[in-house]
């Protein structure tokens, strides 16, 4: 466990670089804008479920 979390601490900009060209050896170039794209409207859809989920809150609050 304090290994795991040692090597948390140490990444840095060659781990980082490392990780990016794995991922491109990974998906290719032609997949990654596709994979972003998925992951930026799964972020999006999350955002607006969490503000549909406190806008009753709020409503329920008003009412009392």
């Amino acid at each position: 466990m304090t290994l795991y979390l040692m090597f948390l601490g140490m990444i840095g900009g060659p781990q980082i670089i490392l990780i990016i060209a794995v991922v491109l050896l990974l998906f290719g170039g032609r997949k990654i804008p596709e994979l972003m794209k998925g992951l930026g409207s799964g972020i999006k859809e999350f955002k607006n479920a969490t503000k549909e989920e406190e806008k009753p809150k709020v409503e329920e609050e008003k009412k009392s």
